[in-house]
């Protein structure tokens, strides 16, 4: 036992432990927290530039939308004013028949102009609102593709 002391002994005074300097230890660790300072700024600031850009589109969105909405009930009710005026006409024709035979031709004519005339609205309502669609949904579109062609450059 004593032989293996006497070893120990002899290892520990011959083994030289490095020695650490503290100042590059010191500088090594600034480097690091300055790096991730910059990086959280720049972070930061693309963080502050999506939102701020993304704001400018939902608030061009939502004018948009109040803009598609009021086109959209106008086209609604000039529709509705001008079939309650083709009802009211074709009533005043109809107190003025004098048989059941021009009472089912006038009928007839009325009911085909007006199924053409929904058509037609129909077709002028659905082109208005999938152009609005269209309009409304764009800046977001826009938002997001720009987002994502910024994220795969990153």
């Amino acid at each position: 036992m004593a032989k293996t002391a006497d070893k120990t002994a002899e290892i520990i005074e011959n083994a030289e432990f490095p020695t650490v300097d503290v100042s590059k230890a010191t500088d090594q660790f600034s480097a690091v927290v300055e790096k991730s300072v910059e990086q959280s700024k720049e972070a930061l600031s693309k963080l502050t530039t999506g939102a701020e850009t993304t704001q400018k589109a939902l608030e061009s969105t939502f004018e948009t939308a109040k803009t598609a909405s009021n086109e959209l009930s106008l086209k609604t009710i000039a529709a509705l004013r001008a079939n309650a005026e083709a009802s009211f006409s074709h009533l005043e024709a109809l107190v003025a028949v004098k048989s059941p035979s021009e009472f089912i031709e006038l009928q007839t004519a009325f009911l085909r102009k007006q199924v053409e005339k929904t058509v037609e609205q129909g077709k002028e309502f659905q082109a208005a609102a999938t152009k609005a669609a269209e309009d409304v949904s764009k800046p977001i579109k826009d938002v997001y593709e720009k987002a994502m062609k910024d994220l795969k450059v990153a």
